[in-house]
């Protein structure tokens, strides 16, 4: 890559960085370590024209696989992705920032990456800037929502955005929330700086933070500000009787004797009560908005316009 730009500076407007879920929790930065070369959706022609060793290279990499492929899209446009995802890059193009996660992961986490990226299958982006998105996100009730509609893989978790984010019941107004946005703040620039400080990345500090007999003060730090996320979402709701004390406790039910020496799935979480409260609460509130929408939709039906639910509640 270094060796294409300085032959020919303009290669470096079509090379993009490329990131995907391993970078996003392994890197204590999150850092790329590989680059893409990304024509978008420009012709064949304009791509010769103006990148001829770049477009050598494709030809060469690229067009014998394409030429193989069942889709006579794929074989006409051997050049572009097969899947370049244009709503997506129309909606990040105006932002600085956006946030992610990892379609499959031990545990729920996300974190802020640059535009301008290429971003592999194995990472859901939002087009979120916002402390306060983060905070609603990477919060206990998101999570207890994500777990019970996510399917799972083994002792990970299969993040699917229809499921998981599409349906989640936010709070009104969670995009403007004061206090999201402060305790989502203080948690992320708190965690950044810690992976920085111990040189791992969210995998290997959600290990620490779940783990029983782990009380550095860091982690322990950690975990109070992550209490103090849950305990603004909970107050966002108006849930201010929830309480927010977690407890290490097994994820599932294990046979002690077949488990043997290996590490026991604990997690820092809530206790099943509570869990199971939010998440009865949620629920309602989803269907709360389920019905609001059937109503803005009929009313818009006989007005001949179109309603929607951040026009009720903001967000969602």
């Amino acid at each position: 890559m270094q060796r294409l730009i300085a032959a020919f500076p303009p290669n470096q407007e079509v090379i993009f960085p490329f990131i995907g879920g391993a970078e996003l929790n392994t890197d204590p930065s999150h850092a790329h370590h590989r680059y893409v070369i990304n024509f978008g959706e420009r012709s064949e022609a304009e791509c010769r024209q103006r990148w001829p060793d770049l477009m050598a290279i494709v030809e060469a990499k690229v067009k014998p696989e394409r030429m193989q492929n069942n889709r006579e899209g794929y074989r006409r446009y051997w050049w572009q992705y097969g899947e370049k995802r244009v709503e997506l890059w129309k909606a990040i193009a105006p932002l600085s920032r956006i946030l992610a996660n990892s379609q499959v992961s031990t545990y729920l986490a996300f974190a802020f990456l640059p535009t301008r990226m290429v971003y592999a299958h194995t990472l859901n982006v939002f087009a979120l800037t916002t402390y306060s998105a983060f905070c609603a996100l990477q919060s206990q009730p998101h999570e207890i929502w994500a777990r019970f509609f996510a399917s799972s893989l083994g002792d990970g978790l299969r993040y699917t955005p229809s499921d998981c984010f599409e349906t989640y019941p936010f709070p009104a107004n969670w995009e403007q929330d004061a206090a999201l946005e402060a305790a989502g703040k203080a948690y992320y620039e708190y965690r950044a700086a810690l992976m920085q400080r111990s040189n791992a990345g969210l995998t290997k500090i959600y290990n620490r933070f779940h783990d029983l007999y782990d009380h550095d003060p860091e982690i322990e730090e950690l975990r109070t500000l992550h209490t103090a996320m849950d305990r603004a979402v909970l107050d966002a709701y108006g849930w201010t009787d929830i309480p927010t004390a977690c407890e290490f406790l097994l994820d599932y039910e294990i046979d002690e004797a077949e488990w043997g020496s290996k590490k026991k799935p604990y997690r820092y979480r809530w206790p099943d009560a509570v869990r199971d409260e939010v998440l009865a609460r949620l629920l309602e509130r989803n269907a709360q908005y389920a019905h609001a929408e059937q109503l803005v939709g009929m009313t818009a039906k006989k007005k001949g316009k179109v309603g929607g639910m951040a026009d009720m509640f903001g967000g969602g």
